[in-house]
């Protein structure tokens, strides 16, 4: 014991202690500490976008040459090579690095291909490194491409054995495309993933305009652009933050609300979540709110994803109104979240907050580095290749006497000094000479050799070409990013939406026409005129719009981005939107669901569309099934708040079936399901307020009820009319057939209506060139040309349109444009028959004129 004293009073005898102070050496500590983590861990580089780990495994595995078109390794194997030469730090970390890259819901454009279980957008864990296998992806392989040229730096690894780059290549910017986040030392990155096609065109907008401004590229870079998609809400806060560098993006998922059991019930169908949301989490999330009565008015989630894709569905109660839960599940959910963007990246090693502009500049400059390095680097080759060129021509035209001299020369050092010192070769030229194979004497292979020649002064007239010119570095550059583009450019997954807070929306929407469709269905769409026009000549039609099967676009017109849109519903409601509030969608899509625009109740639907203009004047003519008709001054529906109003006032179990415009001068044309009709002028209808119920249009028997309703304008007294009965007999007249009659009165008959063909279901106003399309009870659809209805008189019953199905009836019919049918191979000749023998038949009955 006393011995071990006296060593340590020894050991401290010898020592000398320095006094720091406390809070100074913490200070210096932490700073070092700090700057490591930040800049050889947390933070990318702004030219390719990666962190040191990210970049070792990509590195890694370019050594492996596992390259998309090798077969998958280990990802264990992959895993090792990086921990044991570049990355001296847990294989957990290096794996999750790997795992996310080959994740297509968490990163834009995967830059490793995986093979394996690789986790899900549920949270779900990957598979363990020993059975999932991996390779880079293609686009992985531009990261890499031209590294073995000296294009970038090297440094060495932990144990100074091998080198590793300070940067990638990257020739497409990763930064940008694939995003990046990253928690530092007093700092931190989130960067959010872009479109490939729009951050290219960003660049090469850049390079032809260096002075282009942020407002200029957000043409070209509109917004970031996620791997789940979603829905962007407002451009000011992504103009903002693309300025600045700092900003909250607020992403919604993609919801839509569909109609059930008849239409009775609505659902929520969630499509497509926030970037980065768990959907497990999600479905729980909202699990838990309706249990603690956070959520109100849903009665069921059910959880519907599959391969095809994300599914989620909520059941609306009855008596809730889907678009309010909807809302709720947008304030109270992730199904909106606000995205934080801090463009943070190291520049020539420091932090710093980028904006736009300056993240394509800094990524520019890096393309301008990595190629005039690789110039060089070919140009050195190519020299050193001309080089010993020359001297093999120059060996080739002496043949013989250098041959001679190698004969009679000692050793191969003798050899090599005369003919350096006979020929004025230097030793790499004499050392090529004294290593040609014989078979390079023939003929062929001297021409080849002078075709080397040239190829070679050529090529390095164009390197030297390159270095001197700036613009060529720049063209290249241009060049390699529109072959990239047209390779792996895709289409934006993000919709961009307009923020319902954001001021004077309409100011930031061009005016300019556009086509807007309706189908029977609820779907509606705009598409620009321009697309649609360009469709019409190639004799496509209205198939621009894709629908379902048994659905058909009802409504197509031409209108002003600026211009309202009022729907009128079955409960005597009006709505409006904007036109530029309705989805703009591509020609061959089907369209949004009319319920997800407006807030319907239960049962309510859409009857009418029609487009309404400030200057626009006339009146409304509206009509219900018990019989009651009202005329209203357009202008009182110029004003119409959100949520709707009341454009006519219903009696119980009645309903608004039609509504018009006219001029004050026209015809209505009213039809009963007993077949009647009454024609009168418009002035029989006196103008009314909006909440009136309206007059009597027709005298109902006991049990009928009005089934159409049509305004016939001054200059159109030539129209033709198709009326159709419940058992698909039809037939087509002049409106002269129906003669004038009083208001309020029985009316004329519109045809013989018997058991055989049913009451009247429906009466349409009809040009030549278009198609009848008529839909029965049990889901079937006839599209039948208007051309090829019988032209007969009032007093028939028509002919056969429409073959039914044993208790099946006709519910509606609606007019669309024209589309060639298909040519059934087996026509009934019987159907044939029995058309031509009942336009024949002509009965003569009896007219009602007396109430």
């Amino acid at each position: 014991m006393e011995e071990r004293k006296k060593e340590v009073h020894e050991l401290f005898e010898n020592t000398r202690v320095q006094q720091v102070e406390v809070t100074g050496e913490l200070k210096k500590s932490f700073i070092s500490y700090a700057m490591a983590v930040n800049v050889s861990r947390a933070i990318p580089d702004v030219r390719d976008g990666l962190k040191p780990g990210h970049r070792r495994i990509l590195y890694s595995m370019g050594e492996l040459n596992n390259f998309s078109d090798k077969p998958y390794k280990k990802c264990a194997r992959i895993v090792g090579e990086v921990m044991g030469k570049y990355h001296p730090h847990g294989d957990s970390s290096i794996y999750d690095a790997l795992v996310r890259f080959a994740q297509d819901f968490s990163i834009r454009y995967p830059l490793v291909d995986g093979h394996g279980n690789f986790g899900s957008v549920d949270g779900d864990s990957p598979a363990a490194m020993r059975y999932t296998e991996a390779r880079l992806s293609k686009i992985a392989g531009l990261m890499l491409e031209d590294i073995d040229k000296e294009t970038v730096d090297l440094y060495p690894n932990f144990d100074e054995t091998l080198l590793q780059p300070r940067v990638l290549p990257a020739k497409y910017p990763n930064l940008l495309v694939n995003g990046a986040d990253g928690i530092a030392v007093g700092m931190a990155t989130n960067i959010p993933p872009h479109n490939l096609t729009e951050v290219i065109n960003g660049v090469q907008a850049l390079i032809k305009n260096p002075d282009i401004d942020i407002d200029e590229l957000m043409e070209y870079i509109p917004a970031p652009d996620y791997p789940t998609g979603g829905i962007i809400m407002g451009r000011n806060a992504v103009k903002l933050a693309y300025r600045t560098g700092r900003g909250a993006i607020v992403v919604r998922g993609k919801a839509e609300i569909e109609e059930f059991n008849n239409g009775n019930r609505f659902r929520i169908v969630i499509t497509e979540l926030p970037y980065q949301v768990n959907k497990a989490r999600f479905i729980m999330q909202m699990a838990d709110m309706v249990k603690n009565k956070r959520l109100e008015g849903i009665s069921d989630i059910k959880e519907e994803s599959d391969r095809e894709g994300m599914r989620v569905v909520v059941d609306i109660k009855k008596d809730a109104n889907p678009q309010v839960v909807l809302n709720s599940l947008y304030k109270k959910t992730q199904l909106q979240q606000s995205d934080g963007l801090i463009m943070l990246a190291l520049v020539e090693g420091t932090p710093k907050i980028c904006n736009l502009k300056e993240m394509l500049y800094y990524y520019l400059e890096h393309q301008k580095d990595v190629l005039v390095r690789k110039t060089r680097y070919d140009l050195k080759k190519a020299e050193e290749r001309m080089h010993i060129v020359k001297g093999l021509v120059i060996a080739l035209a002496n043949i013989d006497e250098v041959i001679k001299i190698i004969k009679e020369a000692d050793d191969k050092e003798d050899a090599k000094i005369k003919l350096v010192s006979s020929f004025e070769l230097d030793e790499i030229q004499a050392n090529a000479i004294l290593e040609m194979r014989l078979s390079k004497l023939t003929g062929l292979e001297v021409e080849k050799l002078n075709e080397e020649h040239a190829s070679l002064e050529r090529l390095i007239g164009e390197l030297n070409g390159i270095l001197n010119d700036p613009q060529k570095v720049l063209q290249i550059i241009h060049d390699n990013l529109e072959e990239i583009k047209n390779s792996f450019g895709d289409e934006r997954r993000t919709e961009i939406s307009h923020d319902l807070g954001d001021i004077n929306i309409a100011d930031l929407i061009a005016k300019e026409d556009v086509v807007v469709s309706y189908t029977h269905g609820g779907y509606i769409k705009r598409m620009s005129l321009g697309e649609y026009k360009a469709q019409k000549r190639g004799g496509v039609g209205i198939s621009a719009h894709k629908t379902k099967e048994e659905d058909f676009v009802e409504s197509l017109f031409i209108t002003n981005t600026h211009d309202d849109l009022m729907f009128f519903s079955n409960m005597g409601k009006v709505y409006t939107l904007k036109t530029y509030e309705i989805p703009e969608a591509q020609r061959q899509a089907k369209g949004r669901a009319i319920v997800n625009l407006l807030p319907l109740d239960a049962g309510e639907k859409i009857t009418t569309m029609l487009p309404f203009k400030e200057d626009l004047t006339g009146n409304l003519i509206m009509a219900t099934k018990q019989g009651l008709i009202k005329k209203t001054k357009l202008i009182e529906f110029a004003s119409i708040r959100k949520g709707g109003k009341i454009a006519i006032s219903l009696l119980e179990d009645d309903e608004l079936i039609d509504v018009a415009v006219s001029s004050g001068e026209d015809e209505v044309l009213l039809a009963s399901t007993d077949g009647k009709c009454v024609r009168f002028n418009e002035e029989n209808i006196r103008v009314m307020g909006r909440t009136a119920q309206g007059v009597k249009s027709m005298t109902l028997g006991e049990g009928q009820q009005v089934v159409s309703m049509l305004v016939i304008g001054k200059d159109n007294k030539d129209a033709q009319i198709v009326t159709l009965s419940e058992l698909g007999y039809g037939k087509r007249n002049s409106v002269e057939d129906f003669r004038l009659t009083g208001r309020g009165t029985k009316g004329v008959k519109a045809g013989v209506f018997t058991e055989k063909t049913g009451a009247l279901v429906g009466m349409c106003q009809v040009s030549i060139d278009q198609d009848l399309m008529i839909i029965a009870d049990n889901g079937i659809i006839i599209r039948t040309p208007v051309k090829d209805i019988s032209l007969i008189g009032r007093s028939t019953q028509g002919v056969r349109i429409m073959k039914l199905r044993e208790g099946a009836k006709i519910v509606c019919v609606a007019t669309s444009e024209h589309e060639e049918p298909e040519q059934e191979e087996n026509q009934a000749e019987s159907d044939v028959v029995e058309n031509e023998v009942e336009q024949q038949t002509q009965q003569n009955v009896e007219t009602e004129d007396q109430e």
